[in-house]
């Protein structure tokens, strides 16, 4: 599949970094380092802008990486970018350590997965179907 990049970073395009990736690693495209204070969020701007095709969204995750090693995390995870949207693409990163992380530009600060989807259309009714599970949630299968 292809899909239209403008890239005004100085930086590569987003790629897989393995084979089998299903995410493409992106950057932050930043004039001068910028500061997480433990617990603080930002929205860290990458240069990208996407031409994505209908069907079709961009899942914006978290690197695996910087949770485990840095606490660092994409705060809506996964942040969806929809098929109409034709601005930056910027990524909400927040610190969940206790120490401040600096991120420099060029920074791998997240990964994005191309992913198709459907929309439904509801078929309003009085009742659902029984299952054996029925109204059971937030761990009722187990303990």
């Amino acid at each position: 599949m292809k899909i239209k990049i403008i890239n005004t970073s100085s930086h590569p395009l987003p790629k897989y970094q393995t084979e089998l990736s299903a995410g493409l690693d992106i950057s932050a495209n930043l004039s001068e380092a910028i500061i997480l204070k433990p617990l603080e969020r930002k929205l860290i701007p990458t240069g990208l802008f996407l031409e994505i095709p209908a069907g079709y969204e961009v899942q914006i995750r978290p690197r695996s990486g910087l949770a485990i090693k840095n606490g660092i995390t994409v705060l809506n995870a996964p942040g969806t970018i929809d098929a109409d949207y034709r601005g930056e693409i910027n990524v909400i990163l927040v610190n969940l350590s206790t120490e401040e992380f600096s991120i420099q530009n060029g920074d791998r600060i997240a990964q994005m997965v191309v992913a198709k989807h459907e929309q439904v259309i509801w078929n309003e009714a009085p009742e659902l179907s029984e299952t054996e599970r029925g109204k059971g949630g937030f761990g009722s299968t187990s303990k």
